[in-house]
């Protein structure tokens, strides 16, 4: 009996946990929309990476070709967005997750905003990357990529099972902490470089600050996401 009692109530809270979101997910018909969503969150990070490396390699049509790809992504993000803030505000039962749900979306809509930026932002200015530099901005993009993939995976475990979502979010905290350093040692680089004028080391410098922010704010919304797992798991 006192065996049956103790195994009972981290089974009973787990399935509580998993309840509320098939309310908010598949008992209001948005689990689909909810996925396309994080999709599109994934597919700017791809789209992102292969843009900048564009970029960086001087094929400047590939690159124009994914300004219209990221566009696009980002168009259909904000309708899959509001078409789920729609649902949650007419058929949620359960306004207190409701509020953690709208709040991780605008989190993750942040996130594809920021890599479509990045994009445009080399675009409008157009800096001259020597190519010494290259391989640390290289690697500085897969990171930025890796830390939002990473919370995209957390987002995913939130919905499904969120018993998984630590499983994902150290990965956040990692990439963050690497893109860091990178940009740290790039940034050293550049301003070391005495053939280059000042004014544009603060130019790279500053697109370097602004690639490595994505991952900054990847970390802040794992932060959030760890606060709304520790309320569903109370």
């Amino acid at each position: 009996m006192f065996a049956g009692v103790n195994s009972w109530e981290p089974l009973q809270t787990r399935d509580i946990t998993n309840m509320i979101f098939n309310i908010i997910t598949r008992k209001t018909g948005i689990e689909k929309e909810i996925n396309d969503f994080l999709d599109q969150v994934s597919q700017s990070g791809l789209v992102f990476q292969n843009g900048a490396k564009f970029y960086l390699r001087g094929k400047y049509a590939d690159f124009d070709r994914v300004l219209a790809d990221i566009s696009a992504i980002e168009h259909k993000g904000d309708a899959l967005k509001r078409s789920i803030v729609e649902h949650l505000h007419t058929k949620t039962l359960i306004p207190e997750s409701r509020g953690d749900v709208l709040e991780l979306l605008e989190n993750m809509d942040s996130l594809l905003d920021r890599f479509k930026g990045a994009l445009w932002r080399f675009e409008i200015e157009r800096p001259e990357i020597d190519s010494m530099f290259v391989s640390d901005f290289k690697e500085l993009i897969n990171g930025v990529v890796a830390a939002v993939e990473a919370i995209v995976k957390s987002a995913r475990a939130f919905f499904t099972d969120i018993t998984a979502v630590r499983d994902h979010l150290h990965k956040v905290s990692f990439w963050e902490t690497e893109c860091d350093k990178i940009s740290t040692r790039l940034r050293t680089a550049i301003f070391r470089n005495d053939d280059l004028r000042l004014s544009h080391c603060m130019l790279l410098s500053d697109f370097v600050r602004h690639i490595e922010k994505i991952s900054d704010r990847a970390e802040d919304v794992a932060d959030r996401m760890n606060i709304y797992v520790i309320k569903r798991t109370l």
